[in-house]
């Protein structure tokens, strides 16, 4: 018995699929309107006994209110004071039609005798209503009564049975505080264990409010024991956010060295790269130290001039793979072009202590240099610059070069 009550309910797929039917006003259903011949209504207006017992609404209401054995062992009068547009276990009691309910709403007696019989089926389960709203208290003979509906799970069935009548014939809003009621005394305190599950499976759902369906829900899952096994209404808020917390953000660091790696190209070896680097680092760094000395040493300057445009004619005749592996060195391996730059330097260096520093020059040489026409020292400039922006030399400079 210990294990029965602490095992983790089910939904019902039945109770889920009659209820969404009853909230949505019976969908594909057919509406006989006229053919039942109102016998709801006149069974009500006191006309014709219910079947097949053959008793009018009248007796039940007088003779029948209080007698416990009676209405607990009787079961075809259920059907015939509560009627539903569906078809119960009394087949002599006919189906409500949509122009039945709209007639019995504007009978005061039918709705008169409905109430006194809603009243008489609260006292039954020991339960009072309470004033023209819908409360409902505890009834005089609740401790008894409550007793017997703990055991007695076929009148869980009638409850559903009530509740969907209520709605149909215009009582939508005294559902609410039955539920209500019934679901404190099932989970706070406990004096009707047994009807939880009920309570949750199908009387919540006979509401149609869902705002009003959801607000007994969220009571109920306050009071429920054991709190793990309430399976109605939508998951806890806190595991969705305990399981977002779990997965920690990728590193912005981590995510930029896996961009690179996905785009990087491979390497090759350092030796044709830096070369090819090299070469186009020297150009412009050459450049750069002639317009710094080119003033200064008119022997410098013609020297460079000369290197570079040996230098220019080497570069435009090299393979483009190798431009091209130096374009991608110089974005994506850094420590390579520092070097790179590094050793340009020192070629600079070297080229000028060669030209203007080195020890085996004579007074003689420097004199053949100075004696070399201004005119020509120009014009080496000027088309070494268009050799710059163009990419590539000409043969004029050339012939220039060799006079």
């Amino acid at each position: 018995d210990g294990t029965e009550l602490t095992a983790k309910p089910k939904r019902s797929f039945y109770a889920a699929r009659d209820l969404y039917k009853y909230r949505h006003q019976y969908p594909n259903f057919k509406d006989l309107r006229y053919q039942n011949d109102l016998c709801n209504l006149r069974f009500y207006k006191n006309k014709i006994p219910f079947k097949p017992d053959g008793v009018y609404i009248e007796e039940v209401l007088n003779k029948w209110k209080g007698d416990y054995e009676k209405l607990e062992h009787n079961h075809t009068y259920i059907q015939w004071l509560f009627p539903l547009r569906e078809q119960g276990l009394n087949f002599y009691a006919k189906e409500l039609t949509t122009y039945e309910i709209e007639e019995f709403k504007k009978t005061k007696e039918a709705i008169r005798r409905f109430l006194l019989a809603y009243k008489m089926m609260l006292e039954f389960f020991g339960i009072k209503l309470t004033d023209k709203t819908g409360n409902v208290a505890r009834a005089a003979n609740w401790q008894e009564r409550f007793q017997h509906l703990n055991e007695s799970q076929h009148n869980y069935l009638r409850i559903t049975r009530i509740l969907k009548s209520l709605g149909e014939l215009g009582y939508e809003s005294f559902k609410s505080p039955l539920v209500k009621f019934i679901l404190r005394e099932a989970l706070v305190e406990d004096t009707i264990p047994n009807i939880k599950q009920s309570a949750l499976e199908y009387f919540v759902y006979t509401i149609r409010d869902r705002r009003e369906r959801r607000k007994l829900l969220r009571f109920a899952q306050q009071h429920y024991t054991p709190s793990e096994h309430f399976i109605w209404g939508p998951p806890r808020k806190q595991k969705l956010e305990g399981s977002k917390t779990n997965k920690k953000p990728a590193s912005p660091i981590s995510i930029h060295h896996s961009y690179i790696s996905k785009h990087k190209k491979p390497k090759e070896p350092k030796n044709t790269s830096a070369s090819g680097s090299s070469a186009g680092k020297t150009t412009e760094e050459r450049k750069v130290e002639l317009t710094k000395n080119g003033e200064e040493n008119d022997q410098d300057e013609q020297e460079m001039n000369c290197d570079a445009v040996r230098q220019n004619n080497g570069e435009k005749n090299s393979d483009t793979d190798t431009g091209q592996l130096s374009k991608s060195e110089e974005i994506n391996d850094t420590s390579d072009r520092k070097e790179d730059v590094s050793h340009s330097k020192k070629d600079d260096e070297n080229l000028n202590n060669e030209c203007g520093n080195h020890p085996g020059t004579t007074e003689k040489d420097l004199c053949d240099t100075e004696n070399s026409s201004n005119n020509t020292s120009v014009d080496l400039q000027d088309n070494f610059d268009k050799d710059m922006l163009s990419g590539g030399t000409t043969t004029k400079n050339k012939d220039e070069l060799k006079s």
